[in-house]
């Protein structure tokens, strides 16, 4: 047999990263980022006047620009490190979590990105409780969007405490708060402008980063992806066949449902489609996305591969269970000090641009949905508003910092795909079937929208993650991972029963204004 391993010097594990000791060059990559990014902050901070700008940008981001930014916001730590270390330490089964985070955008595209540009002002229930009693779908809309931000939270946290820990030599703990303050202070102060700028920047950075990363590995291999993958055979058996990560077909299915259907229910992109002038705009973004997340997901691939062989599994443990790392350990093997840095240096825009997203969703969920709408009845002056957003920006950066440590060890890819089963539980049905359909009534939203989200909770709580892995019980009560293919038809069929029980003749005769608006937009 043909052997490629000769390409790769054996190392010893203590030879193969300097992550955890101090490393001055990755720190002063770490401090160009964060120092920029405050820049831009102070920048954004004076342009910063109106709940407008806050949320939105003030609409003034062009399709290009926002497809950056939606391409930021999604390439997340789950999507870097955590599919790169998915498939260092699991091989094939990792490609589930990069096709599924990638197919949900032509969903996006078709189905979600015009209409909620035509109908809405700043969040998804805007666009739900259109035609629909405001408070009550107001208030299950922000359950459902504060369920998917926590879990969604919970993966970029882990991820920047473990980044922030080995470059310092902080403990993990404290090297979460770091992170969760940085993060506040550009929300807090730049809202949506500086958080739009930061991720188009993250992105720049990422993809660039990812595609230096990917061809220093293929040029050890003859620039051949499948000498690549065969030397990765010959040093793992069975990591080229399914079943490593996800073994029961079933669970595969849900998996790859939960993350087609999740994309569209994430309310930090979907708040994304009102930062552009109109939906000709908001469409020209989601292409623009679609073609830069794509092309990134095939390298996360290639660099999983590349850590598995180069690095080696073994290696990658020792420095965290959930294999965050392989990544950067991957940088620091081909290109040293600076290159880690730089790669680490990323890694890091890359969490605190979709953390910054995340928090600004929720606090538009929270300000805009429940104070603005449910509490003050629609009645709340600019100056009100913009200090209840950054009120809870603070809150849910504190709970940003809680369930980073709470969550430690977990792989963030894993815990971003029940993120999606969530959002594709309790925000996607509700969705469509308000854009989509006529009989569709108040209690049939809230409904739809609260089994949706509880489902998914509860399923989650009893499935092995929890009760086998984190609580070390023998056995589970639900045997999949992922919940999605229980609860997201089981959010469809009970928004369609509860919508028939009774009718809501006000919500039907405004439908056809709603179809109106999703085609031609506001005639204001």
């Amino acid at each position: 047999m043909f052997h490629i391993l000769w390409y790769i010097p054996h190392l010893a594990v203590a030879d193969v990263t300097r992550l955890g000791h101090f490393n001055p060059l990755a720190i002063a990559f770490f401090f160009l980022f964060v120092a920029s990014s405050l820049g831009i902050t102070f920048w954004a901070a004076k342009l910063t006047k109106s709940t407008s700008h806050f949320y939105t940008a003030g609409g003034n981001i062009s399709g290009f620009q926002n497809g950056l930014a939606l391409a930021g916001d999604f390439m997340s730590a789950a999507s870097f490190l955590g599919i790169a270390g998915l498939v260092a330490l699991n091989g094939f089964d990792g490609l589930i979590y990069s096709i599924g985070f990638l197919v949900g955008w032509p969903i996006v595209m078709f189905l979600i990105a015009e209409p909620l540009r035509n109908l809405g002002k700043y969040t998804f229930a805007d666009v739900v409780a259109y035609r629909l009693q405001q408070k009550p779908v107001r208030i299950a809309a922000a359950i459902g969007t504060l369920a998917v931000i926590s879990f969604y939270l919970i993966a970029q946290m882990v991820g920047a405490g473990e980044l922030v820990k080995l470059l310092f030599g902080f403990d993990y703990e404290l090297a979460v708060v770091i992170v969760g303050g940085v993060m506040m202070a550009y929300v807090i102060f730049g809202g949506m402008i500086a958080t739009t700028w930061v991720q188009i920047i993250k992105a720049i950075l990422l993809l660039g980063g990812t595609i230096l990363l990917a061809i220093l590995v293929l040029a050890k291999f003859g620039f051949n992806p499948l000498n690549l993958f065969a030397a990765a055979a010959e040093k793992y058996s069975g990591v080229l066949a399914p079943g490593k990560q996800v073994s029961d077909p079933w669970d595969a299915i849900s998996l790859g449902m939960s993350l087609m259907f999740g994309t569209a229910g994430l309310p930090h992109i979907l708040m994304r489609f009102y930062t552009v002038p109109d939906a000709k705009a908001a469409r020209v973004s989601v292409t623009y996305a679609t073609a830069f997340i794509g092309f990134f997901y095939l390298l996360t691939f290639i660099l999983g591969f590349g850590a598995m062989v180069l690095v080696g599994q073994d290696a990658i443990k020792q420095i965290g269970t959930g294999g965050n790392m392989a990544a950067p350990m991957l940088a620091e093997f081909l290109g040293g000090d600076a290159f880690l840095g730089f790669i680490a240096a990323v890694s890091f825009a890359t969490i605190l641009a979709v953390v910054a997203g995340l928090t600004l969703s929720g606090a538009a969920a929270l300000s805009h949905d429940l104070w603005v709408n449910v509490v003050r009845g629609g009645h709340a002056n600019e100056s009100e508003q913009l200090k209840v957003a950054r009120g809870a920006t603070m809150l849910l950066g504190a709970l940003a910092i809680i369930l980073g440590i709470l969550f430690k060890g977990q792989n963030v890819a894993y815990m971003v795909g029940l993120a999606f089963a969530i959002a594709a539980s309790a925000n996607f049905p509700a969705l469509l079937l308000s854009m989509l359909w006529r009989r569709f009534t108040t209690n049939g939203a809230v409904a739809s929208m609260l089994v949706g989200t509880f489902s998914a909770l509860i399923l989650i709580y009893f499935s092995p993650t929890i009760q086998i892995t984190i609580l070390n019980h023998p056995s589970a009560p639900f045997p999949w991972k992922n919940p999605g293919l229980v609860t997201i038809p089981l959010s469809f069929i009970v928004g369609i029963v509860v919508s028939l029980l009774s009718s809501e003749q006000e919500a039907a005769e405004k439908f056809a204004e709603v179809e109106n608006r999703i085609h031609i937009g506001s005639q204001n």
